[in-house]
């Protein structure tokens, strides 16, 4: 466990009387209301957020920034199966091993901590999940032998949210980390990851995998269970059916593991270390999402830390004086166009006309963002009600591709 969690964890904890309250290395008071404040008190930050609104890349970028600013170990881990995660960092590829950003990738900053990124690798989550819950070697060896073990484990229900959730709780608790920055799937998928733990416990208790388990084991079938059983032998085959209950009667051997696992998880997605980072558009349909899910969130009593507002228009469109100019130089193109100096006075009056159009189409585009840029600060004002931290990041020229891009969008949200 490294010094900066260790100091975190002895603050939380009342001092005895006479006794001096313990150190902490990160600020003992965050700058209320920005993402530097809020980051340095977590230990887990879940980004969510509609495809396509740069979901991954704030992740990467908050990540990058705690790693410069707060120092100690960070660790950014992907859930979703696109790899642009390794796109962003500037990676070839990334895989369910941790892998440090070298300190060259961050230019000319030195920071003050390190940077890790993973990305989960479901197979090997869930070899890793059986090694470790298996009652003992000869049940596990059975189960990595399953025939259907490795399509069933990569198609199970739930099988990839709720192996993310064990990858998520087993580097907390490894205490490796001082920061972990989750990035999830979109939204919808993202509930999905919430909801997994629960889902894994209800399915291992369920009434057809108990009636499955126990009627291959006893070999006995009731009446009312034949004529099902011997339409799912003529479609699917005997040998099939009893490789299912064979391979599930070899996981509920794991059931308790499970559940109990499953329950600490639920626990530490509402503890106190734990917050959640919406990311967003103030376009329509991504609006929604987020703001769906933030209520979702709500219903399930969780902390809804920070709100990201991607590609917000800048604030210099909502000027006063600024929309004052465009509105002069829209009724007064031709008067201003008659004014400017031309080197070829033999087209001057065809360059002032064609001058005149171009300076009401500036001033029309100018008067229309200004439009959109208020009915975004409208939608932000609404918005800000509910996350701790409201963050808005203006367009970007150019994709992110490689760290400088990464810490310029980070700087931008960061305070």
């Amino acid at each position: 466990m490294t010094e900066q969690r260790r100091a975190r964890q002895r603050s939380r904890s009342k001092p005895a009387a006479g006794e001096p309250a313990a150190p902490r290395t990160r600020p003992q008071r965050p700058r209320e209301g920005s993402l530097d404040g809020l980051l340095a008190t977590k230990e887990i930050v879940i980004s969510c957020g509609p495809g396509g609104v740069g979901k991954t890349t704030t992740a990467a970028a908050a990540a990058a920034m705690a790693a410069c600013h707060h120092g100690g170990k960070v660790l950014v881990l992907t859930i979703d199966p696109a790899r642009r995660l390794a796109d962003a960092l500037g990676l070839k590829d990334l895989g369910n091993t941790e892998r440090r950003i070298p300190d060259e990738a961050f230019g000319h900053l030195q920071p003050r901590g390190e940077l890790w990124a993973a990305m989960l690798d479901t197979q090997q989550s869930w070899d890793a999940l059986v090694r470790r819950h298996a009652p003992d070697a000869r049940t596990r060896d059975a189960i990595l032998a399953n025939p259907l073990y490795r399509n069933i484990s990569g198609r199970f229900i739930q099988s990839h949210d709720y192996i993310a959730m064990e990858r998520l709780y087993d580097l907390h608790s490894a205490g490796d980390y001082d920061l972990i920055v989750v990035d999830t799937p979109p939204t919808r998928n993202a509930l999905d990851f919430l909801d997994a733990p629960h889902r894994m416990a209800e399915f291992f208790s369920s009434r057809l995998l108990r009636w499955l388990t126990v009627s291959y084991r006893s070999r006995m079938m009731s009446m009312a269970s034949r004529p099902f059983l011997q339409v799912a032998d003529r479609i699917l085959g005997t040998q099939f059916l009893a490789d299912i209950a064979e391979f599930f009667i070899l996981f509920q051997s794991m059931y308790d593991g499970f559940v109990a696992r499953a329950d600490a998880v639920t626990r530490l997605l509402s503890d106190r270390r734990t917050t959640f980072m919406v990311v967003s558009t103030l376009e329509a349909a991504p609006v929604r999402e987020a703001e769906y899910f933030a209520g979702a969130l709500a219903e399930r009593n969780l902390s809804l830390g920070a709100l990201v507002l991607n590609k917000v228009l800048p604030a210099y469109f909502r000027d006063r004086e600024a929309a004052q100019v465009a509105g002069r130089m829209q009724a007064g193109a031709h008067g201003l166009a008659g004014g400017l100096r031309w080197t070829d006075s033999s087209a001057v009056e065809g360059v002032q006309d064609t001058a005149a159009r171009v300076l009401v189409e500036v001033a029309d585009s100018f008067l229309n963002f200004g439009v959109v840029a208020r009915r975004e600060a409208e939608q932000q004002a609404e918005l800000a009600a509910s996350p701790e931290v409201l963050a808005t990041v203006p367009f970007f020229d150019a994709d992110i591709v490689d760290m400088e891009g990464l810490l310029r969008l980070g700087s931008m949200m960061w305070s």
